[in-house]
């Protein structure tokens, strides 16, 4: 399997409509999805009454898009060689595929290197796609060897990876530490050494 069951409907949901059990709660938008049931999206109050104990996305707004963070989705889906954003501090990226702006076309513009390689969009990173909607399709093309299942076995290597960096700049910092208190300090009033005083010479 390179796609999992529920991503389809994920990426064909409609989100923040009106709940309709919730209509007259103040948090009523549709705005989560559960991964068991892959059903419509829900609100915060059918979550706790209804998929409690169930996998569940929580969906956000971006400019009109919808966007999901990227570590919620990275747990349950691969998604190397899709475009990343940082919005509002948060890592996040994109469900579908957007429209693009005006006055650019899916070729790109002067000086764009970076495009999506199924709507022509550009990226700001050398990425293959702008939105895991772009990557179900070149997936349904079978362009690319690409897929959506994670590899425990690149998992590993990450996590690998990842201790390492972090007990490189743990043993950084101890050799500052270590350097700075081995560092006699300087003080810019000591006095200096005086010299050595000589004799008058003897009287004949």
């Amino acid at each position: 399997m390179l796609v999992p069951p529920w991503l389809e409907s994920l990426l064909s949901a409609a989100f923040f409509t009106i709940c309709p059990r919730h209509r007259d709660a103040p948090r009523n938008e549709c705005n989560m999805y559960c991964l068991d049931c892959m059903n419509d999206a829900f609100c915060f109050y059918c979550r706790s009454s209804r998929h409690k104990d169930h996998p569940v996305i929580q969906i956000r707004r971006s400019s009109y898009h919808d966007v999901v963070r990227v570590t919620e989705i990275q747990k349950v889906l691969d998604i190397s060689e899709v475009q990343t954003y940082v919005i509002n501090s948060a890592r996040v990226l994109f469900l579908n595929e957007r429209p693009q702006p005006k006055g650019s076309s899916t070729t790109g513009g002067k000086g764009v290197s970076h495009l999506c390689e199924v709507c022509g969009r550009s990226l700001l990173d050398p990425f293959r796609f702008c939105s895991l909607g772009c990557k179900l399709v070149s997936i349904k093309r079978n362009v690319g060897g690409t897929s959506f299942m994670i590899n425990s076995k690149n998992n590993n290597e990450e996590e690998i990876s990842g201790g390492r960096e972090e007990e490189q700049l743990r043993e950084g910092r101890q050799q500052e530490i270590m350097y700075s208190s081995n560092t006699p300090p300087t003080h810019s009033n000591s006095r200096r050494r005086k010299g050595i005083p000589h004799r008058a010479p003897f009287g004949t």
